[in-house]
């Protein structure tokens, strides 16, 4: 949810089995926040003619690919791959930050130690993805509806603005985030008027979930607050602050 850029060292890990290449500079876009990535590396059986055009992303991203051959019919050694390389790479000291682009709920286990450490992971999967490794992840992105948010922020800069417009999401915000954000503004300080810092909000409705705005077709937790009947929002010396009304 943050815009800067981070100088952190991030390690980006891709079971290019799993996943489409066309989301490859969407992901890029959302790891920025918090550092480089300067480690690129995507497994399968490159084999595979699926594959193709992640075998170009690679020339043309510096991404080191790792082939992976298909040990058992029907299966992938992908996973335990992929596994390894990020113990070694943790193990090192030097990683501040890892991408997981994957839908495989087995690399649940893995988020898991990794965050035992600090570090946080960004996961980047299909909307289909088992809870399990989408709660695991520090936020965890469909790629699906961060393709449309990039687009429509896209978009956006190419049309004029309309004074007093407040954007819009084509995914529905269901009882479950309305729940989270409800307790979140209920833990945190607020002031005499009943009004509590959105940053604040964002970012303890976070400690608690993989929860993240680009999978409501938001840029920033601002323009989500403002679609939200429950939420009254002010600004206040560029700061977002909201009160709950209902």
């Amino acid at each position: 949810m943050a815009s800067e850029v981070q100088s952190g060292n991030v390690a980006l890990l891709i079971d290019a089995d799993n996943v489409s290449a066309v989301h490859f500079d969407a992901v890029l876009t959302v790891l920025a926040e918090f550092g480089t990535v300067n480690i690129r590396r995507a497994y399968g059986n490159w084999k595979k003619p699926a594959l193709k055009r992640w075998e170009a992303i690679a020339v043309e991203q510096a991404i080191m690919t790792q082939q992976q051959f298909d040990l058992t019919k029907g299966k992938n050694a992908t996973d335990m791959k992929m596994t390894i390389d990020a113990m070694d790479l943790m193990a090192t000291g030097r990683i501040t930050g890892f991408g997981l682009m994957s839908s495989d709920s087995d690399f649940t286990p893995l988020v898991t130690r990794i965050r035992q450490d600090g570090i946080p992971v960004y996961g980047f999967g299909s909307a289909k993805t088992p809870l399990a490794f989408q709660n695991a992840c520090t936020r965890f992105i469909d790629l699906e509806q961060l393709e449309k948010t990039q687009k429509k922020s896209s978009a956006a800069l190419d049309e004029p603005a309309v004074p007093g417009a407040d954007p819009q999401s084509d995914t529905p915000v269901g009882p479950e985030l309305k729940t989270l954000l409800i307790d979140a503004y209920g833990s945190v300080k607020r002031d005499e008027k009943g009004f509590a810092r959105l940053a604040d909000v964002g970012r303890l409705a976070g400690n608690r979930s993989s929860f993240d705005v680009r999978n409501y077709g938001f840029k920033r937790l601002s323009d989500l607050a403002r679609t939200l009947d429950y939420f009254k929002v002010e600004t206040r010396d560029g700061e977002s602050w909201i009160k709950r009304i209902r």
